[in-house]
This record gives C-alpha cells, sequence and structure tokens, in this order.
C-alpha cells in the first residue's frame, strides 16, 4: 500500500496531508526515508569528480528531503499529539539518527572534500552567503568529531547515541509526570476564584472524563490558581506537585538521567579539546564565553535581588495581617503579589481577560506584522494534525508567502511550553520553497479562550520567532529562518512582545469578547503599568535557573544535581521564598536536547538587544515608524544565519547595545 509521508504532497501549499498519515506509517517511511538519505551522503562522499561547492556543499544542502519530510510530520505530532505509540516510536528513532548524524559527520571522505573546499576558499567565487554556509558546515562537522579517528572517533559516536535516548526518555518522564498529577477541586475550593480559572478547571476535568473541576500542572491553568487561591493548603499542595516533575521518583524520576548528561557533554566537549561543555558550546554564540555569560547574569542579579528582597519583606507582612504567622514560602508569593498588584495598581486579571480572548490576541499579532511588513494572512480549510489546529496563508502584494499554523491550547498529549517550529523552511537552492510555520502554545481551553496578559506576550513572543521563519529570504534552507546562534535567535521573539505593550495596539484589539467594547482607557493604563510588577521575582527566577545551567556545565559533571543545584542557589544567596524557574529534574530547555544547554542566560542576552532595538522605533518615529520596520526585515529578519549576528545587529542599530535599556525596560534601573 502506497505510503502517505513517502508521496509528493500535491495538496494546497504541499501540506502533508494529515488526514491520510497514520502512525503505522512512521515507522516504515522513516527506515525508507533514512536508507535514501544514507545513500545520497555516500554518494555525495564517493563522488569521483574534484570537490566543488555545487556537488558537496550544495549537495549536502539537497540531500535527505524525504527524511525531511517524514520527520517534520512525526516531531510535530510526537511533541504536540502525543500518545504511547508516539513515544515508543521516539525511542526508537532517537539512537537510529543520532547514529546516522555521526556517520554524516562521521564520513572522513566527505569532510576531506569539505576540507578541501576551506583551504581553497579564497580561490572559490563564492558569493558572502556562500562564504558562511562553507564555514558553518565546515565548522558543525569539526565540532561533531570530524576530524577525531580511532577509539576517540568510535567514543564520540557512542556518546552523541546515549545522549539522543537520554533527552528522549527525560521529555517522555516529564510529560508522564506532569500528564499523570491532577488535583479535584469542590465547590469550596471553588470560592473566590475567577471565573476564567473555575471555567478553565472545568474543561480540564472534562478532558480527563470527571465531571469535578481540575487543577493540572499546565502553567497556564497552575498558575492562575496560584495567584487567586486563598486556601494556602491546596496552594501547597498544587505547587510541591509541579516543584516535583522529574523528580517523583520511580521509573519517571530525570534526577539519574540529568548527571548522565551531564558527564556525557563534558565527556564529549573534552574528546575535542574543550576544557568543559560550556567552553565548547558558548564558542559558537555571541557571548564566546562563560565569562562574559557570568558578567552579564550578575550585572542583572544583584539589583533584581535586592528588588525581590524588598517585596518580600512587603508580602510576608501582608501574609501576616491575614493571620498566618509563618515565613513567606513559594506557594504563598503569587497569590500575595497578585493582592498587591490589585492593591497598589487597583487592577484585577479577572476585570483583563474579558478583553483579551485567544481571537483578539491572533489578530493583534496579525495586523501588527501587517502594519510593520506589510503581510495578510487568510484562514484556510486544509487537515491538519489536530481539531484544535488553524491554518492560514500568508502572503504580501498578494504574492504567497508561507502557510502559518496555529495550535494554542493545552492538552495531556501535548508538552508543557510553547515554542515555534517549521514544518518546512523557506529556500531558493536547490528549490524555491515557502516556509511552513508552527506555534505551539499551552493556552486553557475555554469558551470562549481567554487569556492573561502573559498569555498574550507568549502569543506575541512565539509569533515573533514565526515572523524570522516567515520574512526570511536566503538562499540555503539550512541557514534561513530561526537557524542562528542561540543567543541572538530570541531577539525578534523577544522584540516582538513589545508591540503588545504599545496602547494603539490595545485600544483597536483589546475588546471585550461579548460587547466588542474596547478596553476602558483606566484600565488599560493600569494594565500597562502594572507590566513591570513583580520584575524581581520573575528576574530572579530566571537568573537563577541560568545561573545552574551555566554552573552544571562550566565545571566538572556533578555526581549529584540536585546537590550541585543547591550549591549554586546557595552561593547566589537565592530568596527562600522562590524557586529556579525550572528545578533541574523539569529544565527541558537544557536536559531534552542541547538546544539551551549552557544557554539558557540567551533570553536575557537577546533582551538587552531586544530593548534597545526597540528604543530605537521610539527614538525615531514611534513604534510603526516605516525605515525602522525596513530595517528589522532587510538586516534581521529576512537574514537567517547568513551573516555574523553582531554584523547584523550592528547593521540594524549602528552599535551594539549595553544593559542599561534593558534594567530600565524591567524596572529593576538604580
Amino acid at each position: 500500500m502506497a505510503n502517505p509521508l513517502l508521496e509528493n504532497w500535491d495538496g494546497p501549499f504541499k501540506l502533508a496531508p494529515f488526514d491520510e498519515i497514520s502512525d503505522e506509517h512512521f515507522e516504515p517511511a522513516f527506515e525508507e526515508a533514512l536508507e535514501a538519505a544514507r545513500e545520497e551522503v555516500v554518494a555525495i562522499a564517493e563522488n569521483p569528480e574534484k570537490p566543488s561547492f555545487a556537488n558537496t556543499i550544495e549537495a549536502l544542502e539537497a540531500s535527505g528531503e524525504q527524511l525531511d519530510k517524514v520527520l517534520s510530520v512525526f516531531f510535530t505530532v510526537a511533541g504536540s499529539d502525543s500518545n504511547a505509540k508516539r513515544q515508543e516510536l521516539q525511542r526508537e528513532f532517537s539512537p537510529k539518527l543520532a547514529a546516522y548524524s555521526s556517520e554524516v559527520t562521521g564520513n572522513k571522505a566527505l569532510f576531506e572534500r569539505i576540507e578541501a573546499l576551506w583551504q581553497s576558499r579564497d580561490n572559490l567565487d563564492l558569493t558572502d552567503e556562500q562564504q558562511r554556509l562553507l564555514m558553518l558546515t565546515r565548522r558543525r562537522f569539526v565540532r561533531a568529531g570530524a576530524a577525531l579517528s580511532g577509539e576517540s572517533d568510535k567514543r564520540m559516536r557512542e556518546i552523541m547515541g546515549r545522549l539522543a535516548e537520554l533527552g528522549t526518555q527525560f521529555t517522555q518522564n516529564l510529560l508522564a509526570d506532569e500528564s499523570g498529577w491532577y488535583m479535584e477541586l469542590d465547590e469550596q475550593a471553588l470560592e473566590n476564584l475567577p471565573e476564567f480559572v473555575v471555567s478553565s478547571a472545568r474543561e480540564a476535568g472534562r478532558e480527563k472524563g470527571l465531571e469535578t473541576p481540575v487543577i493540572t500542572l499546565s502553567r497556564s491553568l497552575i498558575v492562575p490558581f496560584l495567584q487567586f487561591s486563598p486556601r494556602r493548603d491546596l496552594r501547597e499542595k498544587a505547587f510541591r506537585a509541579w516543584e516535583a516533575r522529574g523528580a517523583m521518583g520511580g521509573e519517571t524520576d530525570n534526577r539519574a538521567i540529568c548527571a548522565e548528561i551531564l558527564r556525557l557533554r563534558e565527556e564529549r566537549a573534552q574528546l575535542l579539546g574543550y576544557e568543559n561543555f560550556a567552553a565548547y558550546k558558548l564558542e559558537t554564540e555571541m557571548a564566546k564565553t562563560p565569562d562574559r555569560v557570568r558578567d552579564l547574569l550578575m550585572q542583572v542579579w544583584e539589583p533584581a535581588k535586592a528588588q525581590a528582597e524588598r517585596d518580600a519583606d512587603v508580602l510576608t507582612e501582608m501574609m501576616q495581617a491575614d493571620g498566618i504567622n509563618a515565613e513567606l514560602r513559594p506557594w504563598d508569593w503569587r497569590y500575595y503579589a497578585e493582592k498587591r498588584r490589585q492593591a497598589e495598581h487597583d487592577l484585577d486579571e479577572a476585570a483583563v481577560k474579558p478583553y483579551l480572548s485567544l481571537e483578539a490576541m491572533i489578530e493583534a499579532a496579525f495586523g501588527t506584522a501587517n502594519r510593520l511588513f506589510g503581510l495578510e494572512f487568510k484562514e484556510l480549510d486544509v487537515p491538519l494534525y489536530h481539531p484544535d489546529c488553524r491554518a492560514w496563508e500568508v502572503s504580501r502584494n498578494g504574492a504567497h508567502i508561507a502557510v502559518f499554523i496555529g495550535d494554542y491550547f493545552a492538552r495531556a498529549s501535548k508538552r508543557s511550553g510553547a515554542w515555534c517550529s517549521a514544518m518546512r523552511g523557506q529556500a531558493k537552492i536547490p528549490k524555491t520553497q515557502g516556509p511552513v510555520v508552527l506555534n505551539t502554545c499551552n493556552f486553557a481551553k475555554g469558551d470562549p479562550a481567554l487569556l492573561s496578559y502573559d498569555d498574550a506576550r507568549t502569543l506575541f513572543h512565539e509569533f515573533g520567532h514565526a515572523l524570522h521563519h516567515l520574512l526570511s529570504d536566503v538562499n540555503y534552507g539550512s541557514i534561513s529562518g530561526t537557524s542562528v546562534a542561540r543567543d541572538f535567535v530570541e531577539l525578534p521573539s523577544q522584540l516582538y512582545e513589545h508591540w503588545l505593550e504599545v496602547p494603539e495596539v490595545l485600544e483597536k484589539y483589546a475588546r471585550h469578547y461579548q460587547t466588542g467594547e474596547a478596553m476602558p482607557p483606566e484600565l488599560l493604563e493600569k494594565m500597562l503599568k502594572a507590566a513591570n510588577f513583580d520584575q524581581g521575582f520573575q528576574t530572579v527566577e530566571y537568573v537563577a535557573s541560568a545561573m545552574v545551567d551555566l554552573t552544571f556545565h562550566e565545571g566538572g559533571a556533578p555526581g549529584d544535581v540536585m546537590d550541585k543545584q543547591l550549591e549554586t542557589l546557595d552561593k547566589l544567596g537565592m530568596p527562600e521564598a522562590i524557586t529556579m524557574r525550572h528545578a533541574t529534574p523539569q529544565f527541558a530547555h537544557v536536559f531534552a536536547g542541547d538546544g539551551y544547554s549552557s544557554g539558557y542566560y540567551s533570553y536575557m542576552w537577546s533582551e538587552v538587544m531586544d530593548a534597545d532595538a526597540f528604543a530605537s522605533f521610539e527614538e525615531e518615529g514611534g513604534p510603526f515608524d516605516e525605515e525602522r520596520a525596513k530595517a528589522l526585515e532587510s538586516h534581521i529578519l529576512s537574514k537567517g544565519g547568513s551573516a555574523d549576528p553582531e554584523a547584523l545587529y550592528t547593521a540594524f542599530r549602528g552599535r551594539m547595545p549595553g544593559v542599561e535599556a534593558l534594567l530600565k525596560g524591567r524596572g529593576l534601573a538604580a
């Protein structure tokens, strides 16, 4: 029987035919596509012709197309709509993909061709983009161990295969803990909760086949519960379960997995001649060295910690005024911070949410992109992988650019968090193709779905990543879109969040879901003034996580990761009532794969730039300044990884920024 994953996709925009694909198709398609990719790589390596950019580098760019198609579908559904079969296939595919990657980078004949081109690069008459691609390709091979031989080469392959297995297991363990825990709420526990929390809890209960409302470990549900529930006992129970994800004991415990990952990463770096994994990983980032990362984080840590300690004193007084003579604990902070916000800013989040419906915020993100970049969005009726998903054609001046897919709601089968991915990247060589871009979020489902201000910022953040894909205009797919340094990739996403703070955007789109009336000016003003509220807390929990990540990878691999975490936080003087944003056993950014390992700091590195970049709009004609928008697209959003990120930012802004704009933006400046 024909396998739709291996057929030509001739439907609208050549999208995957999700309505024809079943789980039984994945394994045979994967095996066939993997073998085809292997054969293509061998053919490149054994080509009897003299190495050329076309028959080696461009040939590598064109190889593995069928495998990419299969995996784009599989990893999309495995992350967003998992089931037992898909988890089994993930465990099976991961080591095979790691072995294949090692085969490619370990192919000595292939590396010799790449090295020959590198040594003669000045005589090849390459464009700047081709020079960059050649450099990146060679660097990728060298950093993967292509120059190793003998036992070192063999050991590197073993390490990469094992790391792939461990990353998959970490993710699946975390998903099991998150989807397996819930807390039922009786009518008494629902008292004093805002209607949007009650509605979301009832919806979560229905999804689990229960008649009672429940609190799950989905961030978009548990955080509002911690903010609004007056029941300290229930807050503590929910928070402890949330904090225990990945460390609940038994088969899903991630602590030993984290320790083994750190040991293998250290060995991997040392095989390549680096002192430690942080030195290896940061070499290709904008930061370059662990010392520069630590310097940035500590510049922010001290003022953030000082603010958090002042805030803790205020919250403790509020708690004691409620008759609770105890120390302020992590399950108390959000509750009393919310009460303080309501008192100081007279802002009730329950009053805000009716104006921030999911539909309105999608329109706001699209409308802002239209004003800045001329993009237009038309909803499509095409088969997708889940009924909750929606798709839009993206065009400009009548010309097709891309397809954008939104998958916004939390469900037990979806891993936590929010992310952007490209099911197909933009490219012109070996053939022209427009991107297919996916934003995945975990908003609480409702009728309608109402977002908090933080949820709306998440939507804008992920759409900023999407714009990096949508506006990409390079020749080669491997350097298109978000294929940039990790500490540069968050610039477009964090920068786009600023447009949610623009009053004229909210005046137009923040409208009551029932009446259609605009958010009252006084409520809008309160919401924007409160946007920087509790930044001491938010900055401390983030920087603590980034420092633990850096410390894990900068020194010797710890035998006990929890002891090392505690030691690091003690040295920082971590406030007792605040925890890391992501405790080690649930730190998917760092342990689900290599993406943000030694790189969690990158959100803050990018924030230094995004604060400065938005200031450039304000210094000129305002948030929608036409020339600044053109510069942003031409120097950053369209360039992908085709040039050095520092050169791209300098071309956009004229200089690199300092930390002052970030501290001012977070309200932490002296």
